[in-house]
């Protein structure tokens, strides 16, 4: 394949996660909305940046785990399990308190660390990228090399930044959706990792 292919790629399922709501978009949009539109992108550059590894970590653990395929039943016992935990800590967050949290200031000098920061904490980035690169692998559509590796996580970084500018720039118009589906995203998430750990818990089962 050539370069432009897994730069494209990279680019949709880079949009693909980054269009979803999220504390990332959020922390856009409310700082977008305090400090402006230009502001936003040094938080977005910082996450892009890390996004960037992220893909690259993403991209090796499905190129192991397809190469060696006799673990793959032990990774699903793991995964399995880590999802039951995360769910039950999802549902802790949401339940835990109800009372909204206070906004917190961020230092324009300090913006890109944050954005670094925050993204670092983002524990869906590499378990994503790792499902849709191994799904990409399996149909041949990506062929594992680490310039491959590169110009995927290019592509990637070009569509988080996109997206996540995009939102910063109607930051005006989806402020109100976004709060209400953000202060749900804990449920939204204990629900669907539960769905997902629940289907691979049969799926072991039966199998």
């Amino acid at each position: 394949m050539s370069i432009f292919v897994y730069i494209i790629l990279g680019f949709i399922i880079a949009s693909l996660g980054s269009i979803t709501p999220s504390f990332l978009n959020l922390t856009v949009v409310k700082y977008s909305l305090r400090n402006g539109k230009r502001a936003a992108t040094y938080i977005i550059a910082g996450y892009a940046t890390v996004l960037f590894f992220q893909a690259n970590v993403g991209a090796y653990l499905a190129n192991v785990l397809m190469k060696n395929s006799e673990y793959i039943t032990l990774i699903q016992q793991i995964g399995t399990g880590i999802l039951f935990a995360l769910s039950i800590n999802f549902f802790r967050l949401h339940f835990k308190s109800k009372e909204k949290a206070a906004v917190k200031e961020i230092p324009k000098s300090k913006s890109y660390f944050y954005g670094v920061f925050m993204s670092s904490l983002n524990m869906m980035a590499i378990p994503f990228y790792f499902t849709f690169i191994s799904l990409l692998i399996g149909f041949n559509y990506f062929e594992y090399s680490l310039a491959n590796a590169f110009y995927f996580s290019i592509g990637s970084t070009i569509g988080s930044f996109s997206l996540y500018t995009l939102y910063a720039i109607i930051a005006k118009k989806i402020e109100h959706k976004l709060n209400f589906i953000a202060s749900k995203m804990d449920l939204i998430l204990g629900i669907l990792t539960a769905v997902v750990a629940i289907a691979n818990l049969v799926y072991l089962f039966t199998k």
